[in-house]
């Protein structure tokens, strides 16, 4: 017997792994393990939990949903270009410290590109 959950967990690795077109709700039963019925639960429990979006969308004449990830995977660019990782008062910095995160121009211009980049 599958394990609960499992059939959420590849219909979202599937979803994550669609790029960001995402991938159509009646492809990814032919792709997981998961049956229509099983599926479609899981999509209905990882919107519910705001991890995906549906879309409907006429496809071949029929209605059905296209299924896109809100969560980005980050990618190496993103991560490579994180400011305090090449700061000269990392170690200085702390949450609650003259010196912290909250405070730190450098980190807030780079989230702010980070945030128009992504919408």
């Amino acid at each position: 017997m599958a394990r609960r959950g499992s059939a959420e967990q590849d219909v979202l690795n599937m979803i994550m792994n669609a790029g960001e077109n995402g991938v159509l709700q009646s492809e990814i039963w032919k792709v997981t393990s998961a049956d229509s019925r099983e599926g479609s639960r899981a999509i209905l429990r990882l919107e519910k939990k705001k991890l995906i979006e549906r879309r409907k969308e006429l496809f071949d004449g029929r209605w059905t949903y296209r299924i896109l990830v809100k969560r980005k995977i980050p990618k190496i660019d993103t991560i490579v270009t994180i400011p305090c990782a090449f700061c000269d008062l990392e170690n200085r910095c702390s949450q609650s410290g003259l010196i912290s995160p909250a405070k730190c121009d450098k980190l807030t211009i780079w989230l702010k590109n980070l945030a128009i980049t992504i919408t």
